[in-house]
């Protein structure tokens, strides 16, 4: 499943094929699809990520979207779509800045495992180790970890205009927490996009032989 979704969305193949992986997975776009299962090939040739299950975040699009992607690919199945908030100074609505820097409340890119979860001031959070050397290796010194927040809601968007903001963390909607955890937990990959033109260029997951 994992190849035919990668000949789905390469730039050379049939529009066709492009619109159904499109129409398989709302609000995906083709691009961010592509690189994300690229990254998860690598990352797996690599040795990580233990389950066939890839989570995407698309921080391109404005938090009122819902721009997050948990995709079983043994199958293909879209099994979570959903809000995601990113870090309070990353953006308002839009996502724009992104650090590894501890302290910096910004949201970092990049391809990350899930790791263990524990129950904090946030209820039931998963940590995530970031896997790219200065782009997101700082995850768990940082505390980003993946969490419920009331502020990620439909809610919250009709009274400001966009979702709360986390310190960096992807915080997600409060009811689909525990579930989305319980699927994605203990080693699968979560990759987070945006067109950041130094990162697309090196990182060693979108590049690999």
């Amino acid at each position: 499943m994992l190849f035919f979704l990668l000949a789905c969305v390469r730039h050379d193949t049939n529009a066709t094929l492009r619109a159904s992986a499109e129409a398989a997975y709302p609000g995906l776009r083709a691009e961010v699809l592509e690189a994300a299962l690229t990254g998860y090939r690598c990352a797996r040739r690599e040795g990580f990520g233990k389950q066939r299950t890839l989570t995407i975040i698309d921080f391109e699009q404005p938090s009122t979207e819902k721009r997050l992607w948990v995709i079983g690919l043994r199958r293909g199945e879209l099994l979570f779509h959903d809000y995601v908030a990113h870090g309070k100074n990353t953006g308002e609505d839009l996502a724009t800045d992104f650090s590894n820097t501890i302290d910096s409340k910004q949201s970092s890119l990049g391809m990350f495992a899930t790791a263990e979860t524990y129950i904090g001031k946030n209820g039931l959070s998963m940590r995530l180790d970031g896997l790219e050397l200065g782009i997101n290796d700082a995850a768990r010194e940082r505390y980003i970890v993946l969490h419920g927040a009331d502020y990620v809601s439909e809610a919250h968007i009709e009274a400001f205009g966009r979702l709360g903001r986390s310190w960096g963390c992807p915080a997600v909607p409060v009811e689909i927490t525990e579930a989305l955890i319980d699927r994605i937990d203990e080693g699968t990959l979560l990759f987070v996009w945006y067109p950041d033109s130094a990162w697309l260029k090196d990182s060693r997951f979108l590049h690999c032989p």
